[in-house]
């Protein structure tokens, strides 16, 4: 591996999503190599995979434009304190993990002071700020891209990234090898033999607060049905029960398990949606943020949808229940759709597989790392 001896990676994620893209990146880095030293911004996975926090994603997640602004001092003062930490650490390589408007500030810095800067799972610029792709382009010296469609659209602005695949067929092939059965599933957290509809409001106290409740009223009729909120690590479960009632259960750390038990989700807009596709459950995907924070967001971004399993597909694969569309009423028409069988269902299954040929193969973790380390020592 070169002249390196002691291997000291800088790593910034600021959201769930990204805490497990970077942990498993971070497994698959020490698989190639022993000494690697991790100083990061992220959550408990990255931790677990030897990680130093020195700022934990729970402090970091601020979501749409009015609660950004609300937080700009706190966002500062980060910044600042991640520019002089990442220098007295002096770090061999910074790897950014998506959250670009607190990293893309960080890549422009760090290169004016020579540091290499590498960038795992790309901000969605193709969404909106297609602008940013000329800053990525001028400080970034590698770009590793998550979905198929991204190294076309950088190749429009003369600019190579690497698509390797995606790295969540990994985590829920690793998953799979030793997934529990529902029996187990059941007993282990008390909860009734009913089938099972899975909600997962988000990891983001805003985002839950406003859409736990909507989710929760449009599950009131389907009292044959268990309910079971994913958790969020980084919500106490204080916070929930001041949403929920007794009839609803709440499990921590175990949503793939929840997901792959469940007849049916409803899952917030985000790498969960992918997830519950990958583990062949039908879901409703819902959004809804602050409505200042949608109208900016709407003249802003020109996609055509919002989760990833459409975006991949390039067509509506999944119903997606926007803003107002967000209400109690549709979610409950779409679950009845999807928990009757059918067409609907069947049609949304055959589309996951349908998507998981897209994706490809899986090993984008070890490869992302292979290649990363080249890139590093070359």
């Amino acid at each position: 591996m070169g002249s390196i001896k002691n291997l000291k990676l800088y790593v910034i994620a600021g959201e769930a999503s990204g805490d497990l893209h970077a942990s498993n990146l971070m497994r698959a880095l020490k698989n190639e190599r022993d000494n690697i030293d991790f100083r990061c911004w992220g959550g408990d996975k990255m931790e677990h995979q030897g990680g130093k926090i020195v700022k934990h994603i729970k402090d970091l997640a601020f979501m749409g434009f009015i609660e950004v602004i609300s937080n700009i001092r706190t966002i500062i003062k980060n910044i600042r304190f991640c520019k002089k930490d990442i220098e007295e650490y002096q770090p061999d390589v910074l790897i950014l993990v998506d959250y670009p408007g607190f990293n893309l500030r960080i890549a422009e810095w760090a290169h004016s002071k020579g540091i290499k800067v590498i960038y795992y799972i790309s901000p969605q610029v193709w969404a909106w700020k297609k602008s940013r792709v000329h800053k990525i382009k001028k400080f970034v010296d590698q770009m590793y891209v998550i979905l198929p469609f991204e190294k076309e659209f950088y190749a429009q602005f003369d600019y190579d990234v690497t698509y390797l695949g995606h790295p969540l067929l990994d985590a829920i092939g690793d998953y799979q090898k030793t997934a529990v059965s529902k029996e187990h599933f059941l007993v282990s957290n008390d909860l009734n033999t009913k089938p099972i509809i899975a909600l997962l409001p988000g990891s983001r106290k805003q985002e839950v607060s406003v859409k736990l409740p909507i989710m929760l009223e449009a599950l009131k009729s389907f009292e044959n049905y268990q309910i079971v909120i994913a958790g969020a690590p980084s919500l106490e479960q204080s916070f929930y029960n001041s949403l929920i009632t007794e009839d609803v259960k709440i499990v921590y750390g175990q949503t793939y398990d929840l997901l792959s038990n469940s007849e049916a989700a409803v899952v917030t807009s985000g790498t969960a949606t992918l997830e519950t596709a990958l583990l062949g459950i039908p879901e409703v995907v819902c959004y809804k943020g602050s409505a200042i924070s949608y109208q900016i967001a709407k003249r802003l971004i020109k996609i055509k949808y919002i989760s990833l399993v459409n975006l991949i597909m390039n067509r509506e694969v999944v119903k997606e229940l926007i803003q107002n569309e967000c209400s109690s009423e549709n979610i409950e028409n779409e679950l009845k759709h999807l928990l009757i069988g059918g067409y609907k269902r069947e049609q949304m299954l055959q589309d996951y597989s349908d998507m998981k040929k897209i994706l490809g193969k899986g090993g984008a973790s070890e490869k992302v790392a292979q290649s990363l380390l080249k890139t590093i020592t070359d």
